[in-house]
């Protein structure tokens, strides 16, 4: 099994002036997942993009966890009707053209 790239939970809390909680809150809202080693949290490094858009969103923003996990439903809603559309255009193309 490959060793996934992780990045110390405590280390990104310090580097985006953020509380160690909100790591929490989010990993039980089922927003966030981390690695527990010994005594230490880990972020998988795949995970960091869109944790830094929930870090935006709450302390920028002032949206709570329930309203992150709202935000982001709806735009998962809209990107999957992004990409119906883009097929449903390509598929019209193919139509027009013969």
């Amino acid at each position: 099994m490959q060793e996934e790239n992780l990045v110390a939970a405590n280390e990104f809390c310090l580097h985006h002036n953020i509380e160690i909680n909100f790591i929490y809150s989010l990993q039980e809202y089922g927003l966030l997942q981390v690695i527990r080693r010994e005594e230490s949290v880990f972020i998988p490094e795949n995970q960091l993009t869109e944790l830094e858009k929930m870090v935006r969103l709450h302390y920028d923003l002032n949206i709570n966890v329930e309203g992150i996990d709202v935000i982001r439903h709806l735009l998962e809603r809209i990107e999957a009707a992004q990409h119906e559309l883009n097929e449903l255009r390509n598929e019209l193309r193919i139509y027009k053209t013969d």
